[in-house]
């Protein structure tokens, strides 16, 4: 790649910063401490209501108060970024979560949990967007990029699983509160390196001033989002507030898109979403995690209530995806992301992760970790991580620096709304088939020990009846990505969007996760 095809037109970002490396050590640090986050408190959860005495009911609380500032949050964090500068986003982002997690781990009642969940999410806004905006500002070279990417990807797509190994050591050999308390030498180390290593390009900056009627109908209309799936898990898809969640969802997103439209400085430009590529991305992306999303859940379920495994050995037990998408995200999609279009990297990917949510339809009582769950793990991991490097690449591909803030953001957004509605969609398919196959097979068993058995089968039945929703989900979003994804190869040719101008390209994807 030639000199100055590495130095974009109209995006300043000047020569290869030499410290880039260094950045991306301290970029991927902090990301894997929020992706970290979304499970290890899952696993501390149970200790954590027993000890503050939070009750069955809000629980619930201290995911979902954590879910909805991320979620609500995160286009006026992307947008902030923006203003503000990358760095000093980073690092206040940083500072701010480390703070809140202090908070949660000090907690004394639900109140200061729920509130330290909910400040976390909030910092973790500002962070997620800030820290890929960076990554797309400083990484100019395809290839470079495309090895840069690759490492981020990995951490961001098995960081969960860590999340689940980490959280149980923690929970089963110190306490509940290291959950919390784990995350303050991560920020600490992230954001001492960020201040010192981590120089932000010049230019690309956004002067313009901060739309504030998009921060207030966005905020509170993903919240609204957010908060129905989570409560359509709970109390079910018919309760009033339910439904009455998602019409202001809709009518306050509907009023977003229309101001957007006439505002002079759009909180989101809506060329960022509209453009067909990125469009593609945002949907296949968003179908692909609520998929992956319900699965988690699921098979930690069974791991630990019908295999009995401890916390520590369910962690574990989910180690070959983490191998899977590490292999996927640098070996696979990095090699081959400057040598072929990106659809047939996301195309192909989402469907081995369908093949191997297929050998999940096959779960029973008794299956073989190492003959069903290892094989069907390798493939979701694989698959994911191939599928998900070109998506990240493309996610903000074409558009001008000083939008990569809010289009990664974007990206954040769909994960987060895509991760909300797959626990509410894919828990609601579960409960009802399991309550009708015991409904259905409790009648026959006579003895304790036969009612509890078709209750663990029910269970299963219950997992397996959502996992075939979780096919379908992947397949819809393999032929979105085929059909919708129509961009050429990354470091060949320049995929223009008309909205923006051959003049702001840049001639290599930036990339979001």
């Amino acid at each position: 790649m030639s000199e100055t095809a590495a130095k974009a037109p109209g995006s300043a970002l000047g020569a290869a910063d030499s410290n880039r490396w260094k950045a991306l050590v301290f970029i991927a640090l902090a990301q894997l401490m929020v992706v970290l986050d979304a499970t290890i408190v899952n696993i501390a959860l149970p200790s954590a209501q027993q000890d503050l005495g939070i009750s069955d009911g809000n629980r619930q609380w201290v995911v979902t108060a954590y879910a909805l500032a991320f979620g609500g949050l995160l286009l006026f964090g992307g947008r902030i970024a923006d203003l503000w500068g990358r760095k000093r986003a980073f690092v206040v982002g940083l500072g701010g979560f480390a703070a809140a997690s202090a908070l949660g781990g000090a907690a004394t009642n639900e109140a200061m949990m729920f509130g330290a969940r909910a400040l976390q999410g909030a910092f973790g806004a500002l962070l997620a967007p800030a820290a890929l905006s960076l990554l797309a500002v400083m990484f100019t070279d395809a290839k470079e990029r495309a090895k840069a990417f690759g490492i981020y990807g990995a951490i961001a797509g098995g960081g969960g699983a860590v999340g689940l190994i980490l959280g149980g050591f923690l929970t089963e050999y110190l306490d509940w509160r290291w959950t919390f308390f784990v995350n303050i030498p991560f920020a600490i180390v992230a954001a001492a390196g960020a201040w010192f290593v981590i120089r932000e390009p010049e230019g690309g900056r956004n002067r313009s001033s901060l739309d504030i009627p998009g921060v207030i109908l966005s905020t509170l209309g993903l919240v609204a989002l957010v908060y129905g799936f989570t409560r359509a898990e709970s109390e079910g898809w018919g309760d009033s507030t339910t439904i009455g969640m998602f019409v202001a969802s809709g009518v306050l997103l509907l009023a977003f898109v229309l101001v957007e439209a006439k505002v002079k400085a759009p909180l989101l430009p809506l060329r960022v979403v509209t453009e067909r590529n990125r469009g593609g991305v945002y949907l296949s992306l968003g179908l692909a995690i609520i998929a992956m999303f319900g699965l988690f859940l699921f098979l930690t379920y069974y791991l630990q209530i019908v295999k009995g495994y401890s916390p520590v050995k369910t962690g574990f037990a989910f180690l070959p995806m983490i191998a899977g998408m590490i292999t996927g995200s640098t070996q696979i999609g990095t090699r081959l992301m400057t040598r072929v279009a990106p659809r047939l990297l996301m195309g192909p990917g989402f469907l081995v992760a369908a093949l191997g949510m297929l050998l999940l339809t096959q779960l029973e009582i008794g299956s073989s970790y190492a003959a069903l769950l290892l094989p069907a793990m390798l493939l979701l991991g694989l698959g994911m991580g191939t599928a998900f490097m070109p998506a990240m690449s493309l996610a903000t591909l074409g558009v001008k620096p000083q939008d990569s803030g809010v289009a990664s953001a974007m990206v954040n957004t769909s994960q987060q709304v895509g991760g909300a509605i797959g626990t509410a969609l894919l828990n609601t398919i579960a409960a009802s088939a399991t309550t009708s196959y015991i409904a259905d097979h409790i009648g026959g068993a006579t003895s304790r020990s036969q009612q509890q058995l078709v209750q663990l089968e029910g269970m299963v039945q219950g997992y397996t009846s959502a996992i075939w929703f979780a096919v379908g989900i992947l397949v819809v979003a393999a032929a979105i990505a085929l059909t919708f994804v129509n961009a050429g190869r990354p470091g060949g040719t320049t995929v223009a969007s008309s909205e923006e101008g051959a003049a702001e390209e840049l001639p290599v994807p930036v990339v979001a996760h």
